[in-house]
Parts: C-alpha cells; sequence; structure tokens
C-alpha cells in the first residue's frame, strides 16, 4: 500500500473528521521555516494537523526537556531535580536519571526535525514514525489494528515520559533497533492543556508502520464491532448512557 492509499483508507476506517497522522524525521533540509517556538513544542506538533508543515532545530527547541527528548542538547544539570521536585513526576532525581540513561539517547546526526501530515508526505525516507492524535474512540481502532498481527504484551505501551517523549524519542529508539512496538503517549500533565481534553497520541514507528500499511484493511477496523464504533465516530449513532 503506498501512502496515497494509506490515506484513504485512515479516513474510511477513522471518519473523515478524523485528524490525519503527522509524519516526523530528521532532515538536512527544512520543511519551514526555522521560527522560534513556544517553550513547549506540543501545541505546536498538534497545529500540523491542520497542514502547515513545522520544521525543529538546536535554535527555536527552547525547553530543557525537548532539547534533550529531541535529540538536539545534552540533558540540563537542573531536569532531574525539576520533574522529581516541583513537578512530582518521579520520586527521586536518581529515577529521573536511570530514566534517561536507559533510553540511550544519540544525539540528532541531522540539523532539522521536520514534522509533515501525511497527505503531504511523498515518502517514508528520512520518516522515524507518525503520530496519530486520537480520542478514546479512535485510540480503540488503532490498539485494534496494532494488536492484529502481534502478540507481544508492548505491541502497544504506555511508557513514563514527557509529550515530546512519548511522541518522539521512543518512536526514534524503537524505529533504530527495527522494534514492533506502538506507543500511547501525551499522558504528561504539563502537555494536556495544549490538545483537546479527549485526545492522546498513538505513535506508530516507521519500520511497524510499514508492516502494519499491509494489514489494516483486513484488521478489526473494517470488521463489525468497529463499524458499529465508527459510526459513533461519525455521529450515526448516540453514545450509549451509562
Amino acid at each position: 500500500m503506498d501512502l496515497q492509499n494509506l490515506t484513504i483508507v485512515y479516513r474510511k476506517a477513522f471518519g473523515d473528521e478524523a485528524p490525519l497522522p503527522i509524519a516526523f524525521g530528521y532532515s538536512l533540509k527544512p520543511e519551514a521555516e526555522v521560527v522560534h517556538q513556544p517553550r513547549c513544542m506540543i501545541g505546536a506538533i498538534s497545529k500540523v494537523r491542520h497542514g502547515q508543515p513545522l520544521t525543529l532545530s538546536a535554535d527555536n527547541v527552547t525547553c530543557g526537556g525537548g532539547g534533550l527528548y529531541t535529540a538536539f542538547k545534552p540533558m540540563p544539570e537542573r531536569v532531574p531535580i525539576f520533574v522529581s521536585e516541583t513537578e512530582h513526576y518521579k520520586q527521586k532525581p536518581e529515577m529521573v536519571k536511570s530514566f534517561i540513561a536507559d533510553m540511550d539517547i544519540q544525539p540528532a546526526e541531522k540539523p532539522y526535525l521536520n514534522f509533515v501530515r501525511l497527505d503531504h508526505l511523498k515518502s517514508l525516507d528520512e520518516v522515524e514514525g507518525i503520530i496519530c492524535f486520537a480520542t478514546p474512540d479512535r485510540l480503540s481502532g488503532l490498539c485494534a489494528w496494532a494488536f492484529y498481527d502481534n502478540n507481544d504484551p508492548l505491541a502497544v505501551s504506555t511508557p513514563f515520559g514527557s509529550g515530546c517523549s512519548s511522541i518522539i524519542t521512543q518512536a526514534v529508539r524503537e524505529n533504530r533497533r527495527h522494534g514492533r512496538s506502538c506507543f500511547i503517549g501525551l499522558l504528561d500533565p504539563s502537555a494536556r492543556l495544549l490538545v483537546p481534553a479527549d485526545e492522546l497520541t498513538f505513535v506508530i514507528p516507521t519500520c511497524r508502520l510499514v508492516e502494519m500499511m499491509q494489514t489494516i484493511e483486513h484488521s478489526a477496523l473494517f470488521q463489525k464491532a468497529y463499524t458499529l464504533v465508527r459510526k459513533r465516530i461519525n455521529g450515526q449513532i448516540p453514545a450509549r448512557e451509562a
């Protein structure tokens, strides 16, 4: 399946109102002007769903954690203490240090990190993964798709981390080791207000996407149970009351 057909089938699966996935990857060439970004990049990434590409670099990523998780900058010394004693996301700074060390983040070899909506993407060259912004009903379908040909308990996982860690770092790491895990993310409270209240992210590394592109039409997405969910997504049947 080519990218054009994937866009069409994705729309059929999740409804015409579903945001199309956003592809991201490192490049020697920027896809957009490198302009100053707000301290947290999540809002800027989310806006790519509207069609305009985004380019990040060491020059416009100003958040310490963002610089680390995009692999443009080393970890600032203050990050472990901030995550533990200010945000209270980990009990001890040592736990933060251990978590980051285990991720083994390698410095970016190319100067730009581009984000492009799926229907504007020409090829998967240089793409590390795709980001799907999903409501619970759409997330159900994405998980069903990922589980279809993969029995691994980590076929879909939700690792700890900042918003940018969950949608960039984990996918880059998985793609480069040719793994088969997908990642649910944006559980970071610090990033929640930058996206709609009913959305999380579902990230598919490119190496896994190549496999999943061949199974989407055969998965549960186009069978009876999810067809009914899709009707609810499209407003064709009402939500059941508890």
